[in-house]
């Protein structure tokens, strides 16, 4: 059998995305966006719950040996700060949504190659694709606050 061919890291983020986003909506969650973007930052995924809630999502696709504890430690406080200033664009442009509850979650997905030994344990949702594993490992909800 052939090698899959290599996905870039662009790729990489999005297939994390998608599988954050499948997973908040079999939890009953509505996609509102994906990539909200404005000149402060972007915002991976913002999801609805009901008429009552919003939440800003921060998408961590990593595999194994990294730097930063699963991307645990790459949501620095200058981050959240930019995160923070996009939802307020994100409500400024859409005023219906400001009364609702905010909160920032941090979505923590492994992946790996199919072919070598597949990590062990508990996951809250998986997808294979392109020869890759892919296992939203961690959900944080109201992971910062400002």
């Amino acid at each position: 059998m052939a090698n899959p061919s290599p996905l870039n890291y662009a790729d990489i983020g999005n297939i994390g995305e998608d599988l954050v986003a499948k997973w908040l909506q079999s939890t009953g969650w509505e996609v509102l966006q994906r990539r909200f973007c404005c000149r402060w930052g972007e915002i991976d995924i913002i999801a609805q719950y009901q008429d009552t809630m919003l939440a800003f999502v921060e998408v961590k696709t990593r595999s194994s040996g990294n730097w930063d504890e699963g991307g645990k430690n790459a949501i620095t406080p200058q981050k959240q700060a930019k995160i923070w200033r996009t939802a307020e664009i994100f409500l400024a442009k859409y005023p219906q949504k400001a009364d609702y509850a905010c909160r920032f979650d941090v979505a923590l997905v492994h992946y790996q190659l199919q072919s070598r030994k597949m990590i062990s344990g508990e996951f809250l949702e998986r997808l294979s694709i392109s020869g890759y594993e892919f296992k939203l490992l961690q959900y944080i909800e109201a992971a910062f606050e400002q």
